[in-house]
């Protein structure tokens, strides 16, 4: 896929909008499992669409150098990595540490992110009567888009249902946050709708989008067809009081065009991806905003 020429692209604006959206609409929660209160907007607030061909969606209100390590998480978690510090000298996603305290709470092996991660839904499914071992979704999704590409049942999902929930059942440190992916095909073009169940919008949200741009880049070269549109739906999106001067400060800066996104073109499997195989350019951004507060 070719994106547009920086000169041709149009200021995306899409971020700060939905940051407006949460202050201005959003009722304050005071109490919240991660002590303190946050503005949040449950299952009304509009979805970003980004088409590609505009850039990359990576927010230009603030410098994202993390950007590679976004990557690399939702990389590892689709090829079943659960442990935290193969995310971090495999992958380059060291920021998983900060949960590793859970590991003690929820009786898990010191170096493990539970059976109810992300890595374990995406790629190792609990077995079914049917295939009698674990399900590995992403591999099934690249089987039926390249075999029924017109299907509207190419669905990923990262909740398995027995191993999330409080008082004696959660089985992963963290509950999966995002997602949910449904893929499409239209037109000869390749779209991902990806739903987010709980959204920090300040600290996660830029990384969540940028990362699932990258996925959708992948699945796009894997089963031949262009990338599309990303569509990143919400539905518990929130700002945490303590996150508040950060948000204003980004609200006063004007948007810029997005960056260039390119993908090395000689992968053709999706679990051969790695973080090294995305590069990005004609990234301008506004000054980094550093320490805003990261809720666990």
């Amino acid at each position: 896929m070719e994106m547009l020429p920086v000169e041709r692209r149009t200021p995306d604006s899409q971020y700060q909008d939905r940051l407006r959206y949460i202050l201005e609409n959003g009722e304050l929660i005071k109490e919240t499992p991660q002590g303190c209160g946050a503005i949040t907007v449950f299952g009304h607030l509009p979805a970003m669409v980004f088409d590609l061909k505009n850039g990359a969606p990576l927010t230009t209100v603030r410098k994202i150098g993390f950007w590679r390590k976004a990557v690399g998480e939702i990389l590892a978690f689709i090829n079943g990595v659960q442990k935290f510090t193969e995310l971090d000298e495999q992958w380059g996603c060291n920021w998983w540490y900060q949960w590793q305290p859970m590991t003690e709470k929820l009786d898990l092996m010191p170096d493990d992110l539970g059976p109810g991660s992300y890595g374990a839904a995406f790629h190792n499914f609990p077995e079914s009567e049917i295939l009698g071992k674990s399900f590995n979704q992403l591999k099934h999704v690249v089987e039926q888009l390249k075999k029924y590409p017109y299907v509207r049942t190419a669905f990923v999902s990262p909740w398995i249902p027995y191993y999330i929930g409080r008082g004696g059942y959660q089985r992963a440190v963290v509950s999966p946050c995002h997602g949910w992916m449904h893929f499409r095909v239209i037109n000869s073009r390749l779209d991902l709708n990806m739903w987010q169940r709980s959204a920090d919008f300040p600290v996660g949200v830029p990384a969540n989008t940028i990362q699932y741009a990258a996925l959708l880049m992948a699945m796009s070269q894997v089963i031949g067809y262009k990338p599309g549109r990303l569509i990143h739906s919400f539905s518990d999106a929130h700002i945490y009081k303590d996150q508040l001067p950060a948000v204003e400060e980004m609200l006063k800066r004007e948007p810029r065009t997005l960056p260039t996104m390119k993908i090395d073109e000689s992968v053709t499997d999706l679990f051969k991806f790695r973080p090294e195989h995305f590069t990005l350019s004609d990234y301008d951004p506004h000054p980094a905003i550093k320490d805003i507060p990261v809720r666990t």
